[in-house]
């Protein structure tokens, strides 16, 4: 069996590595969890690093000469994927375990593992696949680092070559990930494990949360006068014609009156892909439209007025400027909106109409539309923190019990853009040590994550014999690797 001091990782679904101006690049970060079963606090390791360091810079210096140090099958790993690693995460901010080398060199082991038995089973990870990833990776590195240019200056070499140093970590992860979820993908969990895993806990190491609430919202934003509609995109004609013909610059500009707080100081510049769906249609319509240097008329969008300029592009990628103006929203606009949904309150309230179906029908707020109007945590769930809540809804909360909607609120929203507003108080946590009748969903989460990683734990039991293992000296002394060292002694 694995070290029942550390369990068997699961894989992550991190984010897209983060591109850092040092000499590597991390493909995720490790943490932890404390896993409870006989004791609460018993110290198990739950997740490690699963993707390789893997260095798109040019390196002056390395952290160390660089080695194989293990291997599992034909696959190696190299002194670097680890040293380096600890090296970024450090840089990044993160906690480091005891013995972190330890740590992720199990994570490797593992990782390798995996990815030879994906292959073994010929799991599909297609080729168009690892390329739309590695699509998206380059133009977060673009979009951050502000142009092509710039990235491929701080790197030291091209995109097709940072593409081509990227393709076998992507492929490696995907096909982990693949490989763990057919094992652990299809595991369930009935309440009577719930409760069995449950009764395990000690009752005086139950976690204590402090008060939380799920909150739903419909939402409308007035539409502004055809009057002021107008007189905004002479605003904007005329500040194109200072830059067409005034000489004046199109980011100097873009700082000085655009209404957007995303761009403001970039000087109206993003980097954007025609297939994003995050950005308007309208908006990528007219930008791909556009010769580079040159401006659009004056087009509307979702968020309001723009004018465009394209500063480059690369097939299906470009890099844009817009100058964003919001048309004002009168009193008026508000108090219509409010009447509105003013009538819309008194549906919900007499239960002639139900919640959801009051989002899909009024609600002007596109995101919540996907979740039935609630709004979401940091951590995607349902109940939110105070601390995660608007300070305009505070008022509004005093007055509500569960179950009940409050009148409706004008408000501002991040982009500066006007709305009115119905909140809805679904539920109301008050401050308490964790039970099963109020916590249900997270004893359960956890007991279904310690269900799997106990079905990985078996699944690497019978098959770790199944795969030759190298590990170096100078990890003997990482009692995490005990299984995988005895065997390498199998393995010689």
């Amino acid at each position: 069996m694995i070290n029942s001091g550390f369990l068997l990782t699961t894989l992550l679904n991190t984010s897209p590595p983060i591109l850092c101006t040092a000499e590597t690049i991390t493909f995720g970060l490790i943490y932890f969890r404390e896993v409870m079963r006989n004791i609460l606090l018993r110290t198990g390791l739950l997740a490690l690093i699963l993707t390789a360091a893997t260095s798109i810079f040019a390196q002056p210096k390395k952290v160390v000469a660089d080695k194989i140090v293990g291997k599992v099958g034909d696959r190696i790993i190299l002194s670097s994927d680890i040293f380096n690693a600890i090296s970024d995460i450090k840089r990044q901010g993160g906690q480091l375990p005891d013995n972190p080398e330890c740590i992720l060199m199990e994570g490797e082991l593992i990782k390798k593992a995996l990815v030879i038995q994906a292959e073994k089973d010929s799991l599909p990870v297609s080729d168009d696949e690892i390329d739309a990833l590695l699509d998206n990776q380059i133009r977060g590195f673009i979009q951050q680092y502000g142009s092509k240019e710039v990235l491929e200056e701080v790197a030291g070499k091209t995109i097709y070559q940072m593409k081509e140093d990227f393709k076998i970590p992507f492929k490696e992860k995907k096909l982990a990930e693949a490989m763990r979820g057919k094992i652990v993908d299809n595991i369930k969990i009935t309440p009577n494990e719930v409760k069995d895993y449950w009764n395990t806990i000690p009752k005086d190491s139950l976690p204590f949360y402090e008060s939380e609430i799920e909150l739903g919202k419909i939402v409308i934003f007035p539409k502004a006068s055809r009057d002021i509609e107008s007189y905004t995109a002479k605003q904007l004609n005329d500040i194109k014609r200072q830059i067409e013909v005034g000489g004046k610059k199109f980011e100097q500009m873009a700082k000085l009156y655009t209404q957007d707080p995303g761009s403001k100081e970039t000087g109206g510049q993003y980097n954007i892909n025609r297939n994003d769906k995050f950005w308007d249609p309208v908006f990528i319509s007219t930008a791909f439209k556009l010769k580079e240097g040159q401006i659009s008329s004056v087009v509307k969008s979702k968020f309001g007025l723009h004018i465009i300029q394209l500063v480059s592009r690369a097939g299906d990628d470009a890099v844009v400027r817009h100058i964003l103006m919001i048309p004002e929203v009168t009193d008026d606009e508000i108090g219509e909106a409010k009447a509105k949904l003013d009538s819309v309150q008194q549906l919900l309230t007499n239960n002639k109409m139900q919640f959801g179906e009051a989002v899909s029908k009024f609600s002007d707020e596109e995101e919540s539309k996907f979740t039935g109007g609630m709004q979401q945590s940091r951590n995607s769930g349902s109940y939110l923190a105070i601390d995660e809540l608007d300070k305009e809804i505070f008022p509004l909360l005093k007055t509500l019990k569960p179950g009940q909607y409050s009148k409706p609120q004008s408000y501002t929203d991040e982009r500066g853009k006007k709305g009115v507003r119905i909140v809805y108080l679904r539920t109301r946590t008050e401050p308490h040590r964790e039970n099963l009748k109020d916590d249900y969903n997270r004893v359960a989460t956890r007991s279904l994550e310690e269900k799997k990683q106990n079905t990985l734990e078996k699944w690497f039991a019978t098959h770790i014999s199944n795969y030759y293992i190298f590990i170096d000296p100078d990890f003997q002394n990482c009692t995490q690797l005990d299984t995988w060292k005895q065997q390498a002694l199998v393995s010689k």
